[in-house]
């Protein structure tokens, strides 16, 4: 960093504020075009795009030289399936359906990925349409799974990456994707986890990126605080659903041709179409420019965890180290997540009348998912979604004064949906 960027860099942080960082907007709704790769520097992006927390998008020049750019598409400019099966045939990959609302998400599965290939070509051929939905593969650790491909270079400019080079240094996950849609293809509305910095490159096809700079989504939530699973459904103009409508910006639009990358700034809710059969790369990612973006976030989903579940403070002597797990748990494995309710649950059981009928009596009677679920809805809240709806149903129609483990389960399959609204996870994990 040259002198010039680290006093600017001084500077705004002297300055900063959570509320100048949600009320920024672009004018216009512009967004810059960086095109040449040997006069923008590292220096140039982070004084103009990670310190003000702006988006940009990156000509083609800076990832013509990428494996995946010269192997994975045809003369044409389309997948190239057959390179692609011989590469992956064998894997097996996380796919949406993007015709299906579960909540605020698209239901996932584990399909092998020759047979997605198969899927897609057919959808291709039959006019985009298929008895199937439009099925979109979604967060494929691709780059963790086969490390000796050459596929891409992260640029310089997103390399300092503190989340990344976390999981890489204990080998557990990572935050690095590959996404492979057809024509049609979506991400419902939603923000990056953990509120990181993203970046998006497209090896072929096109994207349509509909931008809310941070803060304007408070505008989106209809009047239970919910943000809209589509941004561009007709039910937002309804003031009684979504009172403060009116008042929120137009979106900053982006059409992103085949091998751009867009840069998301750090708390920027977003929807996203492919415009065409689409393939592309993703990194989420944090540093010292948006951490305690991060940070805020994290101590306001955790505040939001112990307004839950605050009625059962008393009976818990260590009630803060409680919450913390149990917030960091939102993100774990559900058996491990179903392990920790019930060791907290325990704690409290005195304090409810227990159920009428045996927990395990209750569990099997209601169709909820075993402790230890099948590995297709591993990572996903698929099942936890079904389960609520079982729950709760069952509860209703039987009158039965639930123990506090099912509370606490209950409780946490709606916070977890709340804390993946417009997401789909990408694998369970901790932070």
């Amino acid at each position: 960093m040259d002198r010039a960027t680290f006093a600017c860099s001084t500077a705004f942080f002297r300055d900063y504020s959570s509320s100048s960082q949600g009320a920024f907007c672009l004018p216009g709704g512009h967004v810059d075009f960086i095109e040449k790769v040997e006069s923008f520097t590292y220096s140039d992006f982070f004084r103009d795009y990670l310190i003000p927390n702006h988006p940009c998008i990156f000509s083609a020049k800076f990832t013509e030289d990428w494996g995946s750019r010269r192997s994975w598409v045809t003369w044409d400019g389309k997948p190239d399936f057959d390179y692609l099966l011989q590469k992956f045939g064998e894997a097996v990959v996380p796919v949406a359906n993007c015709d299906v609302k579960e909540y605020n998400s698209n239901p996932k599965e584990q399909l092998p990925f020759k047979e997605y290939i198969k899927y897609w070509k057919e959808y291709i051929k039959n006019d985009y349409r298929s008895s199937r939905g439009c099925l979109y593969l979604k967060d494929w650790h691709l780059s963790r799974a086969f490390p000796e491909q050459d596929v891409y270079t992260t640029p310089v400019y997103f390399s300092s990456d503190w989340l990344n080079e976390y999981w890489d240094a204990i080998a557990v996950d990572d935050y690095r994707f590959v996404y492979m849609g057809p024509k049609g293809s979506w991400t419902p509305f939603h923000a990056d986890v953990f509120r990181s910095y993203s970046w998006s490159a497209n090896i072929c096809g096109r994207k349509k990126w509909l931008l809310y700079p941070a803060g304007q989504e408070e505008y989106l939530k209809d009047r239970h605080g919910n943000l809209p699973f589509d941004v561009t459904a007709p039910s937002l103009q309804d003031r009684s659903v979504y009172p403060r409508y009116n008042q929120s910006q137009p979106p900053v639009e982006i059409v992103q041709e085949a091998g751009e990358i867009v840069f998301i700034p750090s708390g920027w809710h977003h929807q996203v179409y492919n415009l065409e059969d689409t393939i592309s790369i993703n990194h989420n990612w944090v540093n010292g420019c948006n951490v305690a973006i991060m940070w805020c976030f994290l101590q306001d989903e955790l505040a939001a965890v112990q307004r839950e579940i605050n009625e059962w403070k008393d009976p818990m002597d260590d009630w803060h180290l409680q919450c913390q797990a149990l917030e960091a748990d939102l993100r774990s494995p559900w058996s491990l997540l179903f392990s920790r309710l019930n060791k907290f649950s325990s704690l409290s059981l005195s304090s409810l009348q227990r159920c009428s009928r045996p927990w395990s009596i209750f569990v099997a009677s209601s169709g909820l998912a075993p402790t230890t679920p099948h590995p297709s809805y591993a990572g996903s809240p698929r099942a936890k979604h079904k389960t609520a709806g079982v729950c709760l149903t069952r509860v209703e129609q039987r009158g039965i004064i639930p123990s506090l483990d099912l509370l606490f389960l209950l409780l946490v399959i709606q916070l977890k949906i709340r804390l993946v609204s417009g997401l789909q996870p990408h694998t369970a994990r901790p932070f």
